[in-house]
């Protein structure tokens, strides 16, 4: 038996030592990326940095990173630029590929760079052109002045910005830190944008700010966490960690297809679902005065656990998110008489296009589930430009081609009605429970009669009596212009099968997408 010789390094790895070793060190300095006190201070802070998110968010050993290697275009920053601020490549999350760009606050701020701006492009273009979502890890200064300042710099920048979008595949991106300029515009731009609480987004920063407009505020004031999810609406949700902002995420991208030409995956029904519809009757108030939570409601009817909120502290008489039914994706549309009694201001038209503008990218069928007096009319209304809000909520809905279900839960008055589906929903179902007008018993009675409650009580009993003939759920039915109604028990059993049948038209479930171009905020 031959013996085994003792292995040595060929002449040819021996002859090219110094390229490897330059390509090691290369390698070594681009993932240790900025100075190492930058990184002990985000550790100090309990703050991941870029390497290490795109790791919690992605599944193991699954990252190819793109310019790596990569640097500043300005020589006297390229030995201080690993990778020119921006860690980004492909990965799998939880089986899927995506495509990750991250911001490394460690190196120049993250600052936006003709280098750096020229991979988030690449990124873009193949996560388009490859069918896969995009996710940002947003942490950045703003534009490197550097680079951008000066009639050149600036047009270059202009000439090569990737500030239009269709949604041909779903974004996701966080705000993780000090953000601005590129960085906010893109989360501006995104699908879905989780917060981590302490940091901010804004176009600029104090520093422009206290010179150009005299303004000095904590940038907190104007760009924190409760500013962008409870008055701006641009932030979905708000989280305490890094890593709960990317476990919201991963959460995000499973309701959702990986690009718009297919349907979102379906997952196993939970064990138990739909057995506790009994709830909804125990939930619903039998007076229709009084208030209730929808997202209760909600809850009983998909599958459960399923409800995933989308800016819920944002116009919150409308409840919107993604949910399941029988395994397959929802867009929910609830109004929540828990706030304003129901009624629609503009604030809520914005949230609740929003969401279909989202359903109809990405082929995830609609379910409307109304209790609302209206829309928010007098003076304040009028100022926030209420007829113009509802006509785009109402072009919106008519614009998008994928399954739209409603429901009417008690009241549905007015033009609400209309935007609540009727005549542009696939098909109407009302429960017992449901009342439909022009407007309320009491402001049509002050209308019509110049009556108020309390006033001449026996005139005023019959004379309401009369207005409320017609409204009900039969009075719909029997015209047939709802198609059913409901014992509120048997509405995830209509819901499932109902959508089941509208599934097998629009090519499979895959609707025309009108609503791809539709500007991310108006």
């Amino acid at each position: 038996m031959a013996k085994t010789q003792p292995r040595r390094e060929s002449t040819n790895t021996m002859a090219f030592e110094n390229q490897i070793q330059e390509l090691q060190a290369r390698r070594r300095k681009a993932q240790a990326m900025g100075p190492q006190k930058r990184h002990d201070d985000r550790k100090s802070h309990n703050i991941l940095n870029a390497r290490e998110r795109v790791d919690g968010l992605v599944d193991a050993d699954s990252f190819a990173e793109w310019g790596q290697l990569a640097v500043s275009s300005r020589r006297e920053d390229r030995d201080r630029s690993p990778a020119d601020g921006y860690v980004s490549g492909f990965a799998r999350v939880d089986g899927r590929e995506v495509v990750v760009h991250a911001a490394d606050f460690t190196t120049l701020g993250a600052s936006t760079s003709a280098i750096g701006d020229k991979k988030f492009r690449h990124a873009r273009r193949n996560a388009a052109e490859n069918g896969m979502p995009l996710v940002l890890l947003n942490e950045c200064a703003g534009s490197r002045i550097p680079d951008i300042m000066g009639a050149q710099g600036l047009h270059h920048a202009g000439e090569h910005s990737a500030l239009w979008r269709d949604r041909s595949s779903p974004w996701a991106a966080a705000i993780l830190g000090l953000t601005y300029g590129d960085g906010s515009f893109y989360a501006a731009m995104s699908d879905f944008v989780v917060m981590r609480k302490g940091a901010v987004m804004a176009v600029s920063s104090e520093h422009v700010t206290s010179v150009a407009m005299a303004e000095s505020n904590d940038p907190r004031e104007f760009g924190g966490w409760e500013v962008q999810t409870a008055v701006t609406g641009l932030v979905d949700c708000a989280v305490d960690t890094d890593e709960e902002a990317l476990a919201q995420i991963r959460r995000f991208l499973s309701y959702l297809p990986s690009h718009c030409n297919e349907r979102a995956p379906r997952v196993p029904v939970p064990a138990g679902a739909g057995a506790n519809q009994e709830r909804l009757l125990e939930l619903l108030p039998e007076s229709p005065k009084r208030a209730y939570d929808v997202r209760r409601i909600v809850e009983v009817i998909v599958d459960p656990g399923s409800f995933f909120p989308l800016k819920e502290r944002f116009a919150r008489v409308a409840c919107t998110g993604l949910a399941r039914l029988d395994g397959e994706t929802v867009g929910i549309i609830a109004i929540n008489p828990l706030h304003k009694g129901g009624a629609l201001d503009a604030d809520a038209c914005d949230k609740i296009i929003s969401l279909i503008v989202l359903c109809d990218s990405f082929n995830i069928p609609i379910v409307t589930l109304a209790d609302t007096p209206g829309f928010m009319v007098g003076a304040a209304g009028e100022r926030q430009k209420m007829p113009g809000k509802i006509m785009n909520y109402l072009q919106a809905l008519g614009a998008s081609t994928v399954p739209k279900l409603t429901v009417v839960m008690r009241k549905s008055y007015g033009q609400a009605h209309l935007n609540m589906g009727a005549g542009y929903a696939d098909e109407l179902a009302a429960w017992f429970t449901a009342e439909v007008s022009l407007m309320g018993r009491e402001p049509a009675m002050n209308v019509l009669h110049r009556l108020k409650p309390g006033e001449t009580p026996e005139a005023y009993a019959q004379l309401e009596a009369e207005l409320a003939r017609d409204t009900s759920a039969y009075a719909l039915a029997e015209a047939f212009m709802a198609q059913t109604v409901l014992d509120p028990r048997e509405t995830r059993g209509w819901l499932i099968r109902m959508l089941s049948f509208h599934a097998r038209k629009k090519g499979g479930g895959l609707g025309l997408k009108r609503m791809a171009n539709w500007p991310t905020t108006y």
